[in-house]
């Protein structure tokens, strides 16, 4: 056997190759380039490696065009994490110094050592990959147009507490066209003040907006009228200035989350897994790509639902020492994934009788919080959706929560 390790840099990377005596027979220096790429292919062409007999590689990441590169084929590619690159080191050299063509050596010898003990990079097909990048992408820009919206409230919160009131009845508040609208029309309380049923009705047209003009420019015209508080004109015209700035900023985030979800419909219901995961309750596009973007298609990926489950941080963990024994929640884990799931159980409260049923079972009989009862589900859901995948099968509720039909009457 032979193993290769890459310390990945942003403009060249390192290479060493070794035995399975740990004996270092070569080592490389090369460029992030299609130039560099070739010489590290041929590199392992050179060593026996072929499509029957890969050699295995390992690396620090799990990102970039190196990477794909090295994916093409069966090739087995470890992404080690470069904290457990750093325990490794230790073993090699006491003085503690980090070298490029030394991590390299170290990452080809964790491999030759401890390979059993890593995983590979999942076989995704390219399709699952690409909902993969959409997903995360979507759940970024939905995070970056709330942190914006967050400060954008707090901003208003200082000198313009009327465009609060004035979209506090509306559903997703200031990331709404209408008030992007308004707030442009009027970036200072005193311009509000002075706004016209006619300029607020026109400004709702321009939004989007299509039923009950009429009634709501005569709300915001009173809320803009009523007695507020003021802050010194040439202080509020530079925070109204200041306003605009951030409002330009929520705009673009809110037309990238648009986009990108539009984006994730379109590509996520064209996979072969769509079908099963919509058929669970709870789970939408949106959110089902994005527990798709974190779990992959590859059926290999973990051996078991308790696998699974402990990714995901769903399942508890002991941690027993001595005569202490402590059962608590997972804190290594998908972060990404674990977040799909609260929002999955949340949903699937209401959509399912039997989840419902599930729910009040763990508040009610073990005394569980809203949260811990929420894990619980999730941890069971999640496994009926491994099963589904592996078997070809979609949910069936009566299977799913095979609870008697006076129990499901009783929590409906």
């Amino acid at each position: 056997m032979i193993y290769c390790g890459i310390d990945w840099a942003e403009r060249t990377h390192d290479v060493a190759l070794v035995d399975d005596s740990g004996q270092l027979l070569a080592k490389r220096h090369i460029t992030d380039d299609a130039a560099g790429y070739k010489i590290l292919l041929d590199l392992l062409a050179d060593y026996g490696d072929s499509e029957e007999n890969p050699i295995p590689v390992a690396i620090e990441t799990s990102r970039g065009l190196l990477v794909a590169v090295l994916r093409a084929g069966k090739r087995k590619v470890f992404a080690i994490n470069p904290m457990a690159a750093s325990r490794y080191r230790d073993r090699h050299a006491v003085s503690r110094k980090k070298s490029d063509p030394g991590d390299a050596l170290v990452l080809a010898n964790i491999l030759r050592t401890d390979m059993h003990a890593h995983r590979p990079l999942p076989q995704d097909s390219d399709l699952a990959r690409a909902v993969a990048v959409l997903a995360r992408a979507q759940q970024d820009a939905v995070w970056n147009r709330q942190q914006i919206a967050n400060q954008l409230r707090s901003l208003l919160r200082e000198y313009y507490p009327a465009a609060l009131a004035a979209v506090e009845p509306w559903k997703k508040g200031l990331c709404r066209p209408e008030a992007h609208e308004l707030l442009r029309l009027a970036p200072t309380p005193t311009r509000a003040a002075r706004l016209t049923r006619t300029q607020l009705q026109a400004t709702l047209r321009r939004a989007g907006r299509q039923r009950g003009i009429e009634a709501e420019a005569d709300r915001l015209r009173n809320v803009f009228r009523a007695d507020w508080a003021h802050q010194p004109p040439m202080v509020e015209d530079a925070l109204g200035r200041q306003m605009l700035a951030l409002l330009i900023q929520l705009e673009a985030a809110s037309k990238a989350a648009n986009d990108l979800e539009e984006a994730v419909d379109e590509a996520f219901p064209q996979h072969p897994d769509a079908e099963i995961i919509l058929s669970f309750p709870g789970l939408g596009v949106q959110l089902g790509a994005r527990v798709l973007a974190e779990i992959g298609d590859d059926r290999q990926r973990f051996a078991d639902a308790r696998g699974l489950k402990a990714y995901a941080g769903a399942s508890p963990i002991t941690r027993a020492s001595g005569k202490k024994s402590n059962v608590t929640r997972r804190w290594v884990k998908n972060d990404r994934l674990n977040h799909a799931g609260y929002l999955w159980a949340f949903s699937a409260i209401s959509a399912s009788s039997g989840a419902k049923a599930h729910y009040r079972r763990r508040r009610d009989d073990h005394g569980d919080w809203h949260a811990a009862a929420q894990r619980n589900l999730f941890n069971r859901m999640l496994g009926q959706l491994y099963h589904c995948l592996q078997h070809h099968e979609l949910f069936d509720e009566p299977t799913a929560f095979p609870a008697s039909a006076s129990a499901v009457a009783q929590v409906a």
